[in-house]
């Protein structure tokens, strides 16, 4: 088996991102419901199993592949590489204004799964951003992502967000409801240590 290279992403075909990134299948998704009072407001997230996968294909139109060469540009993605073959890629640019690395999109191919490339991905982004001082990756999925919210919390990413109408008004009422996730990334110099242990907790 040949080992998957992470380098920079140079380009992203519109056939690439077709196959890594034209949809996924859920076989379960987060039911969010609202309540909102005078004194409070809150949103509550339950995972629920589904009786029949949600599918989900992306469109990726021209707009969207012109905006994603400019991001490209700006020297943050990457690409996993199975020798010339592209197999996964992080397409991310960083936002000044708050000091984070914003993912725009994430995959990796499906044969290519379970062998820690995306955990790989991710790894790499966070070194660079905290080498380049910024405080945290943000990714942005669906309630109905729920493969891609097991994933983004297994590699150190939180929730932290949610919008009931990021996609439409009825976006609620559709049971696809937008969720931003986070990985805080440490200052410089402050990365976690591992602690030795002591010889009472061996």
């Amino acid at each position: 088996m040949s080992r998957v290279r992470i380098g920079p992403l140079r380009r992203l075909s519109p056939a690439d991102l077709r196959r890594l990134a034209g949809g996924y299948a859920s076989g379960a998704r987060y039911a969010v419901t609202v309540s909102e009072s005078r004194s409070q407001a809150a949103f509550r997230l339950v995972r629920k199993p589904l009786r029949r996968p949600w599918v989900k294909h992306f469109a990726h139109p021209a707009e969207e592949l012109r905006r994603y060469r400019g991001v490209i540009r700006r020297g943050w993605s990457l690409g996993a590489y199975d020798g010339a073959t592209l197999v996964g890629f992080a397409l991310a640019e960083p936002r000044d204004w708050n000091r984070s690395v914003w993912v725009h999109e994430f995959a990796v191919a499906a044969s290519h799964r379970r062998r820690g490339i995306g955990r790989r991905l991710v790894a790499e982004l966070a070194r660079r951003a905290q080498e380049a001082g910024y405080r945290a990756l943000v990714c942005e999925t669906q309630t109905t992502n729920a493969p891609a919210i097991d994933f983004y919390r297994a590699a150190g990413f939180r929730l932290e967000g949610v919008d009931i109408s990021y996609y439409s008004n009825e976006d609620l009422e559709r049971g696809e409801v937008a969720v931003f996730m986070k990985k805080r990334v440490p200052a410089r110099g402050k990365a976690a240590r591992a602690r030795p242990r002591s010889r009472t907790s061996e």
